[in-house]
């Protein structure tokens, strides 16, 4: 006797009532349901979204890294300038003592000692304007790393809830597979075992797929 279904597929010389051909559609439809299951739990929209905000809390980490080392190149190089500052400032200090003191009598060497004196305070206000733009850029990089900073905290919050979403997504979708795979236990358990074996060959070859579709009814291909 062979076995057909309405859909088209035709199940072999097994023998099975119209009460097991039923439970093969059932199985069929909790095999349908379980894969939509899946399907739409590996489809979440969280997962995505996700991915999205930890991708852009890495480029914000990085980017911090960054400004963290250009914040401590800046601060090395400002000691430096404030420490050439206060060195043209002591040299400028020590060549007015002498001028003030009268220990510079020849009108050559007082002529020279002004001309120094001119060009160190030149020095000294070109390097007060190297320590400006070396603090006016660490204020800058700092600007930048608190936005980064208060992105960073507004991804986390993000994140917690887009996690709270997908777990509460995941855990209906859980309770909705755990139910049918418990009824799918015990319709299987019903079965013949020969042509539950055979249920499951046809899923296997026809891509998860072994009945005709939803709401098909089995028709005896021979006598009962």
């Amino acid at each position: 006797m062979r076995q057909r279904w309405d859909g088209g597929l035709t199940w072999g010389p097994v023998k099975a009532s119209p009460e097991a051909q039923l439970r093969l559609l059932e199985l069929a439809d909790l095999d349908a349901e379980l894969s939509r299951l899946e399907h739409r739990r590996r489809g979440l929209p969280e997962h995505a979204e996700l991915g999205r905000l930890e991708q852009r809390d890495a480029r914000l980490r990085d980017a911090l890294a960054s400004l963290e080392a250009e914040q401590s190149d800046l601060r090395r190089a400002q000691v430096k300038a404030e420490t050439d500052v206060e060195q043209v400032r002591a040299r400028i200090d020590r060549d007015r003592k002498r001028l003030d003191a009268g220990q510079v009598s020849s009108p050559r060497d007082l002529e020279n000692l002004q001309s120094e004196l001119a060009s160190l305070a030149r020095r000294q206000s070109d390097l007060e304007e190297v320590v400006l733009d070396f603090m006016e850029r660490q204020e800058a990089a700092q600007g930048r790393r608190d936005a980064a900073a208060g992105e960073r905290a507004e991804i986390a919050s993000a994140r917690a809830e887009v996690t709270a979403r997908r777990d509460a997504a995941l855990a209906e979708i859980g309770e909705q597979a755990g139910k049918a795979a418990d009824r799918r236990a015990a319709v299987a358990g019903q079965e013949p075992p020969e042509l539950l074996a055979l249920y499951e060959r046809m899923r296997e070859q026809h891509g998860g797929v072994a009945a005709g579709p939803r709401g098909a009814r089995p028709r005896a291909g021979g006598g009962r």
